[in-house]
């Protein structure tokens, strides 16, 4: 059935095609926060056990209103790990130590590169493809982003 919602077909793929983007850069940083939070170790464990289990919890959240937003404009949200690995612009890490202090370094620094991202897109969804609506949606998935990284930065203090 045709998707007549105010945009052409070609906004709405690059709308999609970039927020399929979006979805792996979310995906990946979820599974890196879920590993923080089965594998951190120290005296600090069970506060930071805690926090990382907010994060992918949130993070899981955002993950399903983006494929849901994908479906709004008439695309289909792949789910597979080697199309989000191939479209992330974030990448996996090895760890030699399970500390809280070098998990909170990593996915702080992998939150404020999504955030960088997340700002860039808007001015693109809103400029070049006129969607008001993904832009609005995009700037609330920006919004928690800053408030994790928030977060994660205070603990580095």
């Amino acid at each position: 059935m045709n998707v007549n919602i105010g945009l052409t077909e070609t906004n709405r793929q690059g709308v999609a095609d970039e927020l399929a983007k979006t979805l792996a850069d979310e995906f990946v940083l979820s599974t890196k926060t879920r590993n923080a939070h089965w594998n951190v170790e120290g005296a600090d464990f069970y506060d930071k056990h805690k926090l990382f289990e907010h994060q992918y919890k949130e993070l899981d959240g955002m993950i399903d209103e983006i494929a849901e937003r994908i479906r709004v404009l008439g695309h289909y949200a792949t789910g597979s790990l080697k199309h989000f690995l191939s479209k992330t612009h974030l990448s996996e890490e090895t760890r030699e130590k399970n500390d809280s202090h070098g998990f909170i370094k990593e996915l702080l620094s992998d939150h404020e590169s999504v955030i960088i991202k997340l700002r860039e897109k808007t001015k693109t969804f809103e400029k070049e493809y006129k969607d008001a609506s993904t832009t609005d949606f995009v700037m609330g998935l920006m919004e928690a982003h800053e408030k994790m990284a928030w977060m994660l930065r205070s603990h580095l203090k």
